[in-house]
């Protein structure tokens, strides 16, 4: 793969990466072992890969990502989080994220920044396939069939 991933960070250092603020792909790995500062790789603990092409960049989905682990709504993968952490602050002490940014502009209707979006959503399913090369699986919370939402299974 030629777009390259930062270092892993710990979620609440998430604000720090650089170039956060483009569309692109992210990764969140959960992982009793501290990985922040090492290099991604591809490893069994990353449990959801996803992007974004919103105005607000890969943040504002990490932003609704970490509202609906709060216990808020938005953002789908995280609902399944929810339901397997029902602790926020648990799941937060070992949660990381990885991303690769793609620099464009989203509120552009230019050919090339068409483009370079497209590339964002592409790059996503590279991803999500070159997950399922190294292991054989979806990782745990794309996986819709083996990861229920929260919100569909509150009791």
């Amino acid at each position: 793969m030629k777009q390259k991933f930062s270092n892993w960070v710990a979620w609440e250092n998430r604000k720090d990466l650089i170039d956060v603020h483009f569309p692109g792909v992210y990764c969140l790995a959960v992982s009793s072992v501290d990985l922040a500062n090492n290099s991604f790789e591809w490893i069994p603990n990353i449990a959801y890969i996803g992007m974004s092409n919103a105005k607000g960049g890969i943040k504002s989905r990490l932003k609704q990502f970490d509202n609906t682990i709060m216990g808020k709504s938005g953002h789908g993968g995280a609902d399944r989080f929810k339901f397997k952490f029902l602790n926020y602050n648990e799941l937060i002490e070992k949660l990381y994220v990885s991303i690769s940014p793609f620099d464009c502009n989203v509120n552009s209707f230019s050919p090339q920044d068409l483009r370079m979006m497209g590339k964002v959503a592409s790059f996503e399913y590279e991803c999500i396939a070159e997950y399922i090369e190294f292991f054989g699986r979806l990782p745990e919370f794309n996986d819709r069939s083996r990861s229920p939402k929260y919100s569909l299974n509150k009791i």
